[in-house]
């Protein structure tokens, strides 16, 4: 094993929570070690809603966590306005249930109702740049949206903000390394070094791929693995306990509406049915979770779930085609008790010190909306504990791609050869930074047609992505550039590129047919549970597709026995800020419940 690599800190996870610790970090000018043992946003960074929002159902029960996430979307906005989007909102108001008391006086007020949450809501709207609710008739907002249920009594607009979650981390992880960090993906931890004293002061780590080993120092180790974060903190001899939820979201192909509608399931659970990019999401559902971190898949009683809610609000939605579903593992902190639906979403820093494990700080819990200001308050705590008094600059500081002005129109008319919506794709994953690929494209027109039709991407874009974007697999450049997420589920993209991959990275033939296999048995396990009827036919199609057309079975059998790693690598399978920003709190002090030895 080579000798220590000495860095200020080491934070172990790559979501989106890890990656702005480690911008936040190197920004200020701390070495930095980033390791995550799959890809960037993996884990539930990158299976969440795709909004950053104000968290409107929060309102009701947490109204910090609704005035935090509306106050980091209004940064987020700010750093990375290329990969944000409007998304109008409709709330329909449906009539009260059957044998309702007093029923003719409950419809007439029932509205009322609903605007006074809004108006509350409306206190927060500015933080986020967010538009104030408008009160609809049920003429009104059935000519917005034919395909409502008729028999509301109205609706209520509000507004939220979409965004890529894949990019969003990436671009964190691309700044941080970009500041001298040092990223490693693949890459898993094995073991904490502790010194005489019982401190942790390192980590040892092996490279999944190549299988070497390794060992790095730090006086300080941020354990922001999400729900696999218990586990992480017991190889050191600390512990802390989450509630695992897991959240099911069902996918289509094209979009179904230009409105986000909001629908309540059949327990209560509030659920949205909105457009996100090229398609549209509907979900999420929010149980308990206690299986495997590393494989959770929908079933087909979740999808019936989510189905169920939707057509009471759109009873269409039987008409349209799902393409596949998406799962993630939010990791919520602990309560005994209460449902699900009403655990905080805020986080925690746990210093498990008092567990006499010093050198080791747990964060949990914490959105996607708020985890620029989670960042902060660790970056805080790190700073103050190794002497670094630089400020935090995350939330004025560009992202990757928001350095300079996005001109679509421009390039497109400057590189003639390029749609239109194909630069504008291109721009809203990588911002000012699309210039570098045009340039490719200027200069060998060949890398500019579209390996993936349907999203689309360019072969220009899947080489930057290769070469500069922190990518080390072909499933990894699915999540940097939407490759084969569209209808067609990598039916007509993936081949080619793993071609281009194989090129950029010198890949054996062997290595190439792992990578194209991997890629297909990952787009095929999110399709599974949406498989009936037509959608059966088409997948049994695409199957044979892929696996039967040049005899490709047999070749990718005998490329993984040729591949050492190919079965050990899953395939899945603040404007001046506010006074209150940066305060953190480090649960040093609170009296962690006992360990559970049957639950993560």
């Amino acid at each position: 094993m080579a000798a220590r690599t000495e860095h200020d800190v080491i934070i172990l996870g790559g979501g989106v929570n890890g990656a702005g610790i480690a911008r936040d970090c190197a920004l200020r000018g701390m070495r930095v070690l980033l390791v995550e043992r799959n890809d960037l946003a993996k884990g539930a960074s990158g299976a969440n809603t795709g909004m950053i929002h104000g968290g409107i159902r929060y309102l009701r029960y947490d109204v910090h966590t609704t005035k935090m996430a509306c106050t980091d979307s209004g940064f987020i906005q700010k750093i990375a306005p290329h990969l944000l989007f409007r998304i109008p909102f409709l709330v329909p108001v449906a009539k009260p249930p059957p044998g309702a008391t007093f029923k003719t006086l409950f419809d007439t007020i029932y509205l009322e109702f609903a605007e006074v949450f809004f108006e509350a809501y409306d206190q927060y709207q500015p933080l986020k740049r967010g538009k104030p609710h408008t009160r609809l008739t049920r003429e009104e907002a059935l000519a917005l949206e034919p395909g409502l249920n008729p028999e509301i009594l109205g609706a209520v607009t509000m507004d939220e903000w979409g965004i890529d979650p894949f990019r969003l981390t990436v671009e964190n992880a691309i700044d941080a390394h970009e500041s001298g960090a040092v990223v490693k993906t693949y890459t898993q931890l094995v073991a904490f070094d502790k010194d005489a004293a019982g401190k942790v002061c390192g980590v040892q780590l092996e490279d999944r791929i190549s299988g070497a080993r390794e060992r790095h120092a730090a006086p300080l180790v941020v354990n922001a693995t999400g729900a696999w974060g218990p586990r992480t903190a017991a190889l050191a001899g600390a512990w802390y306990r989450l509630r695992p939820g897991k959240g099911v979201h069902l996918v289509y192909p094209h979009r179904i509406s230009n409105f986000g509608i909001a629908m309540d399931s059949a327990d209560g659970r509030q659920m949205f049915f909105m457009p996100h990019e090229n398609g549209t999401i509907v979900g999420t559902t929010d149980d308990d979770y206690y299986g495997d971190l590393d494989n959770p898949r929908a079933t087909e009683d979740e999808v019936k779930y989510i189905l169920q809610g939707a057509r009471r609000v759109f009873p269409g939605i039987d008409k349209h085609r799902m393409s596949r579903t998406y799962v993630g593992i939010r990791p919520t902190l602990w309560a005994w008790g209460k449902n699900e639906d009403r655990l905080s979403r805020e986080h925690e820093i746990y210093d498990h010190a008092p567990q006499g494990v010093p050198g080791l700080l747990s964060v949990c819990g914490g959105k996607l909306a708020a985890y620029r200001q989670l960042a902060e308050e660790v970056s805080n705590v790190v700073a103050a504990r190794i002497g670094n008094t630089a400020p935090c600059t995350t939330w004025q500081r560009p992202l990757p791609g928001a350095e300079d002005k996005v001109d679509v129109e421009g390039w497109t008319r400057s590189l003639t050869t390029r749609s239109r919506l194909g630069v504008a794709r291109m721009a809203f994953r990588h911002g000012a930074r699309t210039t570098r690929m045009l340039e490719a494209v200027a200069a060998d027109p060949r890398q500019g047609a579209h390996t993936c039709q349907c999203e689309p991407v360019c072969e220009a874009e899947l080489r930057y992505a290769a070469k500069a974007e922190l990518s080390t697999r072909l499933v990894d450049l699915r999540r940097r550039t939407r490759l084969g997420m569209g209808a067609c589920g990598g039916t007509h993209c993936l081949a080619r590129a793993s071609q281009v991959l194989a090129e950029e990275r010198a890949l054996t033939p062997a290595v190439q047919l792992v990578e194209l296999g991997d890629a297909m048995t990952a787009r095929f396990i999110g399709r599974r549970p949406v498989l009936e009827g037509a959608n059966l036919a088409t997948e049994e199609l695409n199957q044979a597709i892929h696996f039967l057309s040049g005899n490709l079975a047999p070749f990718l059998r005998a490329a993984r026995a040729q591949v050492p790693w190919a079965l050990s690598v899953p395939s899945t399978v603040s404007a001046d800020a506010p006074a209150t920003r940066g305060k953190a709190t480090v649960r040093a002090d609170v009296v962690l419940p006992p360990p559970v030895p049957d639950r993560a």
